[in-house]
């Protein structure tokens, strides 16, 4: 959806968006000259997001400085700069970022909202395994299914208690779909 907030002018170039500080809350992408808005996080996708973050810091090594983290500008090619909800970056990718290397996330993870154009949530999967990405997660807590991508093609669905597993990047994160959703899991 592209929508200009009342009181600011939108960047018309790249570099004047990666400057531009909107006021409004709602979240920013580019794709190629276009602003992309974003609905403001429900409280629902937050509590999703925390349960992700702690179920990853029990399950992941931290040993080598990895990471899962919310909203990180990524640069899929240069001139496509999204924000994936959560995405994850090994220590090496972290670290590399410090030389300006712009690291590309394995593993993301989007949490779909009712008012999400399925046709731009379907243009952002394919921009994700046109980079290096080798696994997308699609959440749906309206229904509480978990969408895994492991290509365009390949696509897994779970619910209930399905495992949802980030393989083959993280094997060892695994999870059952109901624990996302569940306050007393």
């Amino acid at each position: 959806m592209i929508l200009q907030p009342q009181s600011q002018v939108l960047p018309r170039t790249f570099e004047e968006f990666l400057r531009w500080e909107p006021v409004d809350g709602f979240k920013y992408e580019w794709n190629d000259g276009e602003i992309i808005r974003f609905e403001k996080m429900k409280k629902k996708h937050l509590f999703i997001i925390r349960r992700l973050q702690q179920l990853f810091f029990k399950t992941i090594s931290f040993s080598k400085g990895a990471a899962l983290i919310m909203e990180q500008d990524v640069m899929l090619t240069g001139i496509q700069m999204r924000r994936p909800d959560l995405a994850y970056f090994s220590g090496i990718q972290i670290d590399n970022s410090l030389n300006s290397e712009e690291p590309i996330p394995e593993f993301v993870i989007e949490i779909i909202s009712p008012t999400d154009d399925a046709i731009k949530v379907d243009e952002k999967l394919a921009e994700y395994f046109k980079s290096s990405v080798k696994v997308v997660w699609h959440i749906y807590p309206e229904t509480e299914v978990v969408y895994i991508y492991t290509s365009r093609k390949e696509v897994r669905i779970c619910s209930d208690d399905d495992i949802c597993s980030a393989s083959p990047v993280l094997p060892d994160f695994e999870l059952k779909a109901s624990t996302l959703f569940s306050i007393t899991a």
